[in-house]
């Protein structure tokens, strides 16, 4: 795995680059949607993609990264002079007990090329092309003073969730015009607000190319509803852009 950050007058983005045993390649952009900063970025790439190749099933994992202050922190050569480094340092230890064998490695940044390209996509807020997935992160992963999170166990792995719907920003919007004090994220909601619609109190997007309505549902009724495709008619060895396309196809985002 490959991660790089990237930050920019429009905000910090991040990429990563998943290569598996035979070659096969996923690539991720990630948005962040806070002032985060460089490091930051950086941090909540490793913590990201170290979740997924744990709801993945991946027990080995080599991670490569032209970060010097990440990498070092991670491998315990440098300290964490910063609170909040302290707090990502402290989340990836968590996520390293999941894995039998997990390397975080440094590599020169012409060895990183992909990733870099990549996290300029999302630091640009630019349109990905085809076969790149996109998520936009809309909080910090570590956790902040006053909130609350619980660990879910599914299938013997524990992954932290944080005890708020990404959906009520856009239902408060809809309904009752209430944006977020922060300017930047209003901004960002007021934006992405136009690929959603309210029935009732349940909240659709529609789909790009159909204009079909997809129904909005939390990271916790996502991962239950992944399960169950990965369970049942998908098999147990799908790969993750096969659950999702099913995910999609069943009427959910």
């Amino acid at each position: 795995m490959y991660f790089d950050g990237s930050l920019k007058l429009g905000g910090a983005g991040v990429g990563v680059l998943l290569i598996s045993p035979d070659g096969r390649q996923l690539k991720y952009v990630l948005q962040i949607l806070w002032q985060a900063t460089n490091n930051e970025a950086k941090y909540e790439a490793l913590i990201h993609r170290l979740r997924m190749a744990i709801t993945l099933g991946i027990k080995r994992l080599l991670v490569y990264s032209n970060s010097a202050v990440v990498i070092n922190q991670v491998n315990k050569d440098w300290d964490c002079t910063k609170e909040n480094m302290g707090a990502y340092y402290a989340e990836i230890q968590k996520l390293e007990k999941h894995f039998q064998g997990l390397e975080i490695l440094h590599v020169l940044r012409e060895s990183n090329i992909a990733a870099d390209v990549l996290a300029k996509l999302g630091s640009d807020r630019a349109k990905v092309p085809p076969g790149v997935f996109i998520e936009e992160l809309s909080a910090p992963s570590i956790k902040q003073p006053g909130e609350t999170t619980t660990e879910l166990t599914a299938k013997g792995n524990q992954i932290l969730v944080i005890n708020t719907s990404w959906t009520q920003v856009f239902i408060d919007y809809i309904k009752e015009n209430k944006l977020p004090a922060e300017k930047q994220q209003a901004t960002q909601v007021i934006r992405r607000s136009k690929n959603y619609i309210l029935v009732g109190d349940k909240l659709y997007r529609r789909a790009a190319s159909s204009g079909v309505l997809l129904k909005c549902v939390s990271f916790e009724e996502g991962k239950q509803i992944l399960d169950e495709i990965h369970s049942g008619c998908c098999g147990n060895h799908a790969a993750s852009r096969t659950l999702v396309g099913k995910a999609f196809h069943t009427g959910f985002y």
